[in-house]
């Protein structure tokens, strides 16, 4: 089909997600991508990407695995559909196992999903029945971090603590509170350069929280291993250990959201390995099939299950292809890929490969702080590095969407331009990337930023 033909159908008939159409309507035209393989896509021109987003942070083994499509292929003709409502199909309970067995703990219960957004809303909606079911009827609030972002349905989007996306629709579902993150670069003045005391203040802004609410009325606490909204925020030391005590002296229950991070993003499975803690409630998905088909998962411990085993109590939650046989079977082959060629191990040998290259920006005036972990990195922007001085509005929207966005594109680097809290460019390609690419991304940014910041 002729690109003319794609752009034309797009604009009188495609709802693009999270795109302003103003553009479009007025006969501008979108990217078109065609084709992709390894960590490279294309577009219908020819050009060719370096993918240095995952697509959306979830094409973690990389493009055009043949044994994932396979894998799709052989589960197609033998079984195509079926939900899991009351009855299973082998690939659904293979998988769970699998997880189960990946997942630290006692997280031995997997309820699957298709997204995201549905994993996050079925940890609140699981910790409400829970704790309902156990005789504390009155625990049902959240508590999230600044500028987290958790999904997009109702009860996701009331736990993310971004205005500009909760602002249309509401009144969200009551019940969230707001805690401070642990981003070191915007840190309290008292506590620059304390790694340990930032996360030790962090942390006991959550338990003052919840003594605000009233501990009789707090459910869960939901927390990103990484934190992506913000900059790929990692935790400092000792704030995870110390948020699970908090969460255990309440009887709050802990979720970490690794929609994001798990399935190799940080070179585990579950990134929260990494941490020390075992939370009470892991959701995911995205890198779950590595992007290939729709799929994500909420996983809960055996104590969150127990109630659930009585015959007055069942969990009244289900969505019609979570479970999906093609699903589950992608994910069999991607846990089966990940260990055959050992690629969180590949993550974590590269991590310092990877962030030493990118530090290499720090010469730039334009750059503040570079951050994350394993393949999840946040290059942060400034308008004085030394003295961290905040762009104004104005001119951060000109830098992200004027220069920076064009250049990138031209340059053949598909990365996130991130405005949630300081502008930064999000990075994390597939695990398959390696130094190569990771040259590559800051020859590309630090021509772009170098340019940027002559223009501003």
């Amino acid at each position: 089909m002729p690109p003319s033909d794609i752009q034309q159908k797009t604009r009188d008939h495609l709802w693009l997600h999270f795109t302003n159409h103003a553009n479009l309507t007025g006969g501008g035209e979108v990217p078109v991508i065609t084709r992709a393989e390894g960590a490279h896509f294309w577009d219908d021109r020819g050009k060719k990407f370096l993918d240095g987003l995952s697509g959306l942070f979830a094409v973690n083994a990389g493009h055009g695995r043949p044994e994932l499509a396979e894998a799709a292929a052989r589960q197609l003709r033998e079984l195509d559909y079926f939900p899991i409502w009351g009855s299973v199909h082998p690939r659904a309970a293979e998988l769970a196992e699998a997880l189960a067995e990946r997942a630290p703990g006692d997280l031995n219960r997997v309820f699957f999903t298709n997204s995201g957004s549905e994993s996050v809303e079925t940890a609140w909606k699981l910790a409400k029945q829970y704790f309902a079911a156990i005789g504390q009827p009155g625990r049902h609030k959240v508590i999230s971090r600044d500028l987290a972002y958790h999904g997009t349905t109702h009860g996701a989007l009331s736990i993310t603590s971004l205005p500009p996306l909760r602002a249309p629709f509401e009144p969200l579902v009551p019940s969230g509170h707001r805690v401070p993150t642990t981003d070191a670069y915007r840190a309290p003045g008292h506590l620059a350069g304390d790694e340990e005391a930032l996360g030790r203040w962090a942390a006991d802004r959550i338990a003052e929280a919840i003594e605000f609410e009233g501990p009789e009325t707090v459910a869960a606490i939901f927390l990103e291993p990484v934190q992506n909204s913000g900059a790929a925020i990692p935790p400092p030391r000792g704030y995870f250990e110390r948020v699970r005590e908090i969460a255990d002296r309440y009887g709050v229950l802990l979720v970490a959201d690794e929609v994001i991070t798990a399935f190799g993003r940080i070179g585990d499975f579950f990134a929260i390995n990494r941490f020390g803690v075992v939370p009470d409630i892991i959701t995911g998905a995205k890198g779950l099939t590595s992007g290939y088909v729709p799929a994500g998962a909420t996983i809960a411990g055996d104590r969150l299950f127990e109630p659930f085993t009585a015959e007055e109590n069942t969990f009244l939650h289900g969505l019609t292809f979570a479970g999906h046989p093609v699903a589950a079977a992608v994910g069999l082959e991607t846990i089966a890929l990940f260990e055959r060629e050992k690629l969180n191990e590949r993550v974590r040998e590269n991590e310092s490969r990877f962030r030493s290259t990118l530090e290499r920006l720090r010469d730039l005036p334009i750059v503040g702080d570079v951050r994350g972990a394993g393949y999840f990195w946040g290059v942060v922007l400034a308008k004085d590095a030394d003295t961290r001085e905040r762009f104004a509005p104005e001119e951060q929207r000109r830098l992200l969407h004027e220069l920076l966005g064009p250049a990138l594109r031209e340059a053949g680097l598909h990365a996130r331009l991130d405005e949630r809290g300081d502008p930064a460019v999000l990075l994390a390609p597939p695990t398959i990337a390696g130094q190569p690419e990771f040259d590559f991304i800051e020859q590309v940014l630090r021509s772009a930023l170098s340019e940027a910041w002559q223009k501003l």
